[in-house]
């Protein structure tokens, strides 16, 4: 992908965002390139927002950073809901159902029936 010589704000934006997650990691940059298949040059430019990239490298820098991709195209600093995002991220796995099933219930969001279990 074309490199730039100034950063797109948009870019320039991702690639902090990037940046944070890997530090937040305390992964470096060539485990983050290695664990990604990009190289430590083109991952340090996309940090920068110097690069233009694709879907396809955003699925691999989220997966060498144990992230869902939307986690890199997402801002807690411009929306809470990014924010609520980051912190049930960092919360230990086991305890997200409970988190979710106390969302639901607070929202009534009811779990859809089985098919064939209509009663009322």
């Amino acid at each position: 992908m074309p490199r730039r010589t100034t950063p797109s704000p948009f870019a320039f934006k991702v690639g902090t965002r990037i940046h944070q997650l890997r530090i937040e990691r305390g992964l470096s940059l060539g485990e983050v390139a290695d664990a990604g298949h990009l190289s430590k040059g083109h991952l340090s430019s996309i940090e920068r927002g110097l690069a233009a990239i694709t879907i396809e490298t955003i699925e691999k820098i989220a997966q060498a950073l144990k992230v869902l991709p939307m986690d890199l195209l997402t801002f807690p600093e411009d929306d809470v809901r990014c924010e609520v995002g980051d912190l049930v991220r960092s919360m230990q796995t086991r305890e997200v159902p409970k988190l979710r099933r106390e969302l639901k219930e607070r929202l009534g969001i009811q779990k859809p029936r089985a098919p064939g279990n209509d009663k009322a």
